[in-house]
């Protein structure tokens, strides 16, 4: 099993729930997050002193089987490419385990 995050603009949020739908996972969890990359923040002056402010972003991570992680990597990057600076990054790491809490399921059989 593979988690998959992805930090997007927050405008791309719906097209990125519909795709991850489609391609067959209900099961995902969304977060509220600031921060820049390549796209820096906004700067501004005070008082003299340039500060520079986060973006706001939207963090999302589905655990998916091996076997499904082109397809949903694919999904991600189809729903919420603009081609611009700022359109988010995406990155895949082991799961050790997953357990469905209400029935005691583990491995892949608690992920669908």
């Amino acid at each position: 099993m593979k988690k998959i995050e992805a930090i997007i603009r927050p405008s791309a949020l719906q097209r990125l729930l519909e795709a991850i739908k489609i391609v067959g996972y209900s099961g995902i969890t969304v977060m509220e997050v600031q921060g820049h990359g390549k796209q820096r923040g906004i700067t501004e002056s005070y008082r003299g002193q340039k500060i520079e402010s986060l973006l706001s972003k939207i963090l999302i991570y589905v655990v998916v089987r091996d076997k499904d992680v082109s397809k949903i990597i694919k999904a991600i990057c189809q729903a919420i490419r603009t081609g611009e600076i700022g359109d988010g990054k995406i990155f895949v790491s082991p799961v050790v385990t997953a357990v469905r809490v209400r029935t005691g399921e583990k491995g892949e059989k608690a992920l669908l």
